[in-house]
């Protein structure tokens, strides 16, 4: 009796390679490329970027933080977020100065400007055009935040 070759390879289904659609990635990926079209008119309304928009909206919630921590909050490295802060600070939104007690540090402060464009921003809301009920939306928005957090840590787990 002979024994099986050890090259042999058994028999497989074909498989059939996945279709884009089936990448959840690519749904997050298009879902953020439908979210920038629909903001791009309100946003350029108030002449700004989603980006420049996402920290103003941060320091309204916190004003006076550091460079680094609006970064950790934004999930914005520093050398991608200091760009957009001195157009900001261009534009007479904010303003950016060493830290008194860490001069390492760099903070970032709302100017009256910055302060008066969240009245005029008050009026955006995309809730209604994403399409979802009250309910579902948050189910949504809580899904999406705990698949980036977990995301995160897997990479992290990595590194």
């Amino acid at each position: 009796m002979s024994r099986p070759s050890r090259t042999a390879k058994p028999a497989q289904a074909t498989v059939a390679a996945p279709k884009l659609s089936d990448f959840l990635c690519f749904a997050i990926y298009s879902a953020n490329l439908a979210f920038g079209k629909a903001y791009k008119p309100i946003l350029d309304e108030l002449g700004l970027t989603y980006t420049q928009y996402i920290a103003v909206i941060a320091l309204w919630e916190e004003d006076n933080q550091t460079v680094s921590g609006l970064g950790e909050k934004l999930f914005l490295e520093s050398n991608t977020l200091t760009p957009i802060l001195k157009k900001l600070e261009a534009m007479g939104y904010l303003n950016r100065e060493r830290d008194a007690v860490d001069e390492r540090q760099v903070r970032v402060g709302l100017t009256e400007a910055g302060r008066r464009l969240r009245e005029k921003a008050l009026d955006i809301n995309l809730a209604d055009a994403c399409g979802l009920g009250d309910e579902e939306f948050v189910k949504v928005q809580n899904a999406v935040a705990t698949l980036r957090d977990n995301l995160i840590k897997a990479t992290r787990a990595r590194t």
